[in-house]
């Protein structure tokens, strides 16, 4: 059973990275590709009706975590208590830029929302990778399993360490490319005239960089994470997830440059849930991974429920399950297609 949870733990969190993900992109390239506040209006009408639906995957991440790794959810979310109070600023600070923007229409006003919700989009794609790569890197739990982050101590990775070295740092640029590249082929996907146009030639660009990031940031890894790679090379979810990058990044770049706006964005999805799942396949079953001694190290054994709980906890996920991915399909049916409004619709 602990096995059937760790693979549901890492689907909650790879559907809100890609969910959230274009989401991210979009906003944070909201001045690159919105030259006007027409033009940001466009932006915000493609994800406007479901940036908050997508969240409720982070809750459901929340959730599984509490369930059925309850011990490694107690340690970590004391110990990135700082990092997650972030998150959460950063989260209802779009969503306020977002609900309250066409409240007045006067210029400043909207000028500054605007900013604000661009601004935070980029904290937040950036903190995103920051968090994941901690994840991959370790955390410098203690024998009793607590453990506290700084935001930086010596830019080490081993020992004790803070939130910010080089290593996670690297992640966050990564991440922040990343998000904004997969943004933008959702915007070519959703929009046409001159923020089809912008996106399209920002996709371009920024496909490549990721491509050579990825290559980067594995190169990183191989260094402060060794056995990540080990993992992946002895079970067949790894290759099939390696398989799943090389295929989706080749479909993202290759989409873009031949015009095929669903190849391009199917592709980057598949892109990033192949990351996801990769990274999981490659720490199993290590959940937090201590730099001080691994002794002290939280698995998914030693941090999970018991049998039993996990057992009965299936049955009710399931039903959750189902509604979650039916009111997923409807709104994505109901907003699907291309998006052209006009100003008078954001007021």
């Amino acid at each position: 059973m602990i096995e059937t949870w760790y693979a549901i733990l890492v689907g909650m969190l790879t559907a809100f990275v890609v969910l959230e993900g274009w989401d991210f992109g979009c906003g944070l390239l909201h001045f690159a590709v919105g030259r006007n506040e027409a033009d940001r209006g466009v932006v915000l009408s493609t994800i406007g009706p479901m940036f908050l639906w997508n969240e409720v995957w982070l809750v459901a991440f929340g959730g599984v975590t509490f369930v059925a790794f309850p011990i490694a959810l107690a340690s970590a979310f004391s110990g990135f208590d700082l990092a997650l109070f972030l998150v959460l600023w950063c989260l209802i600070l779009r969503g306020v830029a977002i609900e309250v923007r066409g409240h007045s229409r006067d210029p400043l006003w909207r000028e500054g929302w605007d900013f604000t919700f661009a601004v935070a989009n980029v904290l937040l794609a950036v903190l995103v990778g920051v968090a994941l790569g901690n994840v991959i890197r370790g955390v410098p739990v203690a024998p009793d399993g607590s453990f506290t982050l700084p935001f930086f101590t010596d830019f080490g990775v081993r020992g004790k360490i803070g939130i910010l070295d080089w290593y996670t740092i690297s992640f966050g640029m990564f991440s922040l490319v990343l998000f904004a590249a997969h943004g933008a082929s959702y915007l070519v996907l959703r929009t046409v005239g001159t923020v089809h146009d912008r996106s399209e030639w920002i996709a371009r660009l920024l496909w490549p960089v990721a491509g050579l990031l990825i290559i980067t940031i594995s190169l990183e890894t191989r260094y402060v994470r060794p056995d990540l790679f080990s993992g992946l090379y002895h079970r067949p979810l790894g290759w099939l997830a390696l398989l799943g990058v090389v295929a989706g990044g080749a479909a993202a770049i290759t989409g873009q440059y031949r015009k095929r706006e669903l190849t391009a964005f199917a592709g980057s999805c598949v892109l990033i849930a192949s990351l996801m799942a990769a990274g999981a396949v490659g720490v199993y079953p290590m959940m937090l991974l201590s730099t001080l001694a691994p002794g002290n190290s939280i698995t998914a054994y030693n941090g999970g429920a018991d049998a039993h709980g996990l057992k009965l906890a299936l049955i009710w996920w399931v039903f959750a399950l189902a509604l979650t991915v039916s009111y997923c399909v409807f709104i994505y049916r109901n907003y699907r297609g291309k998006v052209n409004v006009s100003l008078d619709t954001h007021t």
